[in-house]
Parts: structure tokens; sequence; C-alpha cells
């Protein structure tokens, strides 16, 4: 049956693939950092991975945590999309001992920035808000020679800070990634700095406390600002980008 599972998955990417979708899919990247895709528009690679899920739900976990795996090692993005789909639809079972199935697949499987942001915005997002401990792993994350997976270790925290939660931890990772040469390293930091100040348009920073926000929103204009000689313009404009104008004004003087 898991087979029958992964092919059938694999047959519906295919036939909704169209080559307009497959060439636009550069766009989104840098030349040779694009993914491997089958060319399918992500609302459909939603459906399709939904519609799996529906066949496996009464699976247990570690047998639903096997077909991500044979997901994650087709190295096809869509694939990739749906494995994160499957594995979040499981966090209420989430446990310590997974961890080293998430950083299997983050040291193992990331290729691209897509792929990365997908499963450590919520798989892995959703399970150190359940396992704090874990941001300790992060931290080693952000030491480590691949540069996926030093980004991994700041947009993990990104629906945590919005929800404004582990602020301290947000900046001693942005700490470590604060000289960091690659870019897409000083997006990540950048970005999980600016969903931390809890300015953003989004759920769940509307839903936090309001003087919470308020003395998030400083404390991460104050540490912007006390980083701004050195921290990488990549990584300052991201940061500030959600701000209120008058602040953005101020971090923007010379």
């Amino acid at each position: 049956m898991a087979n029958q599972i992964i092919s059938d998955i694999r047959q519906a990417l295919i036939d909704s693939a169209d080559e307009k979708t497959k060439a636009g899919s550069d766009r989104y990247h840098k030349p040779g950092e694009a993914p491997k895709v089958h060319g399918v528009r992500m609302g459909e690679v939603s459906k399709i991975g939904k519609y799996g899920l529906q066949q496996i739900k009464h699976l247990p976990k570690q047998k639903i945590f096997d077909l991500c795996e044979e997901l994650w090692k087709s190295g096809y993005l869509e694939e990739a999309v749906i494995a994160c789909t499957w594995a979040e639809s499981l966090h209420k079972q989430f446990e310590p001992a997974d961890f080293k199935i998430f950083e299997h697949w983050v040291y193992d499987y990331l290729t691209n920035w897509a792929d990365t942001d997908t499963l450590c915005n919520h798989t892995i997002g959703e399970f150190v808000m359940m396992y704090p401990e874990y941001i300790s792993e992060l931290k080693k994350w952000a030491k480590s020679e691949k540069r996926l997976v030093r980004r991994a270790a700041a947009v993990t925290l990104i629906i945590p800070a919005r929800k404004g939660m582990f602020l301290k931890d947000v900046f001693e990772i942005a700490d470590i990634l604060l000289l960091d040469k690659d870019d897409l390293v000083q997006k990540g930091y950048g970005w999980v700095l600016k969903a931390a100040s809890m300015s953003e348009s989004t759920a769940a920073s509307k839903k936090a406390d309001p003087e919470i926000r308020k003395k998030h929103l400083n404390a991460v204009f104050n540490y912007v600002m006390s980083k701004k000689s050195v921290m990488p313009r990549t990584a300052f404009r991201y940061a500030i980008e959600k701000m209120p104008a008058d602040l953005r004004a101020e971090a923007m003087k010379k």
C-alpha cells in the first residue's frame, strides 16, 4: 500500500505538470540554485498532498514519516512540500525523539530556500514550540558549514517569533549568523528579526498581547541599531521592513 500511495502521488504530480509552471520556477531562484521540479502550481500541489493525506491518516506516525522520507528522497520540490504537509499534520503526536528525524531531513535533503522554509516554518517550528529545549540544537545548526542548515536555524523560529516567543533565542541566533556572507542566511535571520518585531500584519502577531508587541518591537529596533555598523545590508533591510515608518526612517539615517 505504501508504495502505491507514493506512486499515486507522483503520477498525480506528473499529470498536473505544465511547462509554463516548470519554466517559471527559475524566476524565484538564482542561476544554478533552482530546485528540481515537476512543474506543478503550488495550489495543485496542496490539493494533491491533502488528497494523499486522507489516504494515509489512519497509519501510525512512523509509517507516515517513512512515506515522507520516500518523498524527500526524490529531490523534487513538490514532493518535499507534500512531505512537509504530511509531517506537520502529525504535530499533535510529536515527541522529543522526532527531532532526529527532522534534523536528518534538514541536513540530508534540503536543496533550496523553498523546501527549507516549508519544513522549518511549520513542522519544526511547531515542534520547538512544544519542546523549547531543542532550540539549543538550532544554535548548533547556525554554526553548520551548510548554508541551508544555517538558514534553517533562523527560519524555524519565524512563527514562534510572531507569537511573541523566544525573543532571547532569536537574538542569540542572529548574533551567531550576524556576519554570515551568504545572502540566503542573511535573509533568513533578517526575516526572523522582522517577525520578532511583531509589527507584521499576521494572524499570529495580532493575537499577541499589545504590550508584548510594543516591547518586542522596541527590543528588535534596539538590537538592529546596535548591529547596524556590521550587519549586512540584506539582513538589515529585511529586519526593518515592517517596522513603523518613523522607526524605519530612524534606522535608515546615516
